[in-house]
């Protein structure tokens, strides 16, 4: 096929051969199969994200780094050269999160360049070679769930002992290749010890993870991992070895109004995303 604009200059630099086909196209990305030499790859090619709201960039962007005071002082003031330096910092979020979480032995895709806007990494594929399905997308036997659960569970944690916490994973962020689930989607991915939101996002993750396949095996509806993984976080006794028991005592105290409105305003906000995804 022609190649578009954005891949072209990939391919006047070398970086790719040929563009094969488009995968996807999502409302903060679009993503084509590309082959480099005797390699089959994926390109991402970041959209304008004018789709998310400010207090949602806000909870993600907290503490994160920026190249100087300048842009720091222009994101703030939302000037358009802050703007520019926003969404470059949004997409580069993802490309530092998956050479960090790679290097960490996490399952994510491999990432190879990050080149005017697009992100060259590793095609996630099935037991046939073809591209990866997202985990909406398939359906499980009870044992398949429980396996795939604790798989994630262990990426989960081997994430938050890199210091990351992903921020938005479910059922339509993590690809089932051949040997397993992927994660993808790494742009909001926040610093687990400098983002204030991070327990509240591990444990919206978590609990992605447990609805989805609490579908397929219902006693994992029970389960409060989430807590438990935070909670030995905390308290510095977390590692890939942690014997996780999805058990966890709630401390009894006051619950401030406004945590609990935001809570619901999250879940409503998730929900649209959900249904957004879906249509996508």
């Amino acid at each position: 096929m022609k190649a578009p604009a954005r891949l072209q200059s990939l391919i006047d630099e070398g970086l790719i051969d040929t563009v094969v086909r488009q995968l996807m196209s999502g409302k903060e990305a679009m993503v084509y199969v590309v082959r480099r030499g005797e390699e089959t790859l994926c390109a991402k090619i970041y959209k304008e994200a004018n789709n998310r709201s400010f207090r949602q960039a806000v909870d993600y962007t907290e503490n994160r780094k920026v190249k100087n005071t300048r842009q720091a002082r222009a994101m703030a003031k939302g000037t358009r050269y802050g703007r520019q330096a926003a969404e470059a910092a949004w997409q580069s979020a993802e490309v530092d999160a998956l050479y960090r979480l790679a290097a960490a032995g996490v399952r994510v895709p491999k990432p190879f360049n990050f080149w005017d806007g697009v992100l060259l990494m590793e095609l996630v594929t099935d037991a046939h070679g073809d591209a990866a399905p997202r985990l909406n997308d398939v359906s499980f036997t009870p044992q398949e769930a429980r396996t795939h659960h604790a798989t994630l569970l262990l990426e989960v944690v081997r994430m938050l002992c890199a210091g990351v916490v992903h921020g938005d994973l479910s059922e339509f962020n993590i690809l089932l290749a051949a040997d397993g689930p992927v994660i993808i989607d790494l742009p909001q991915a926040i610093d687990a010890a400098g983002n204030n939101h991070a327990p509240r996002m591990l444990l919206r993750d978590v609990a992605n993870l447990r609805d989805y396949f609490g579908r397929f095996a219902p006693e994992l509806l029970q389960t409060q991992y989430g807590a438990e993984i935070w909670q030995l976080y905390q308290g510095g006794l977390l590692s890939t070895e942690t014997a996780l028991t999805g058990r966890f005592q709630q401390q009894r105290g006051a619950v401030g109004l406004s945590g609990v409105m935001r809570e619901i305003d999250d879940a409503r906000l998730e929900e649209s995303a959900r249904r957004l995804r879906m249509q996508a």
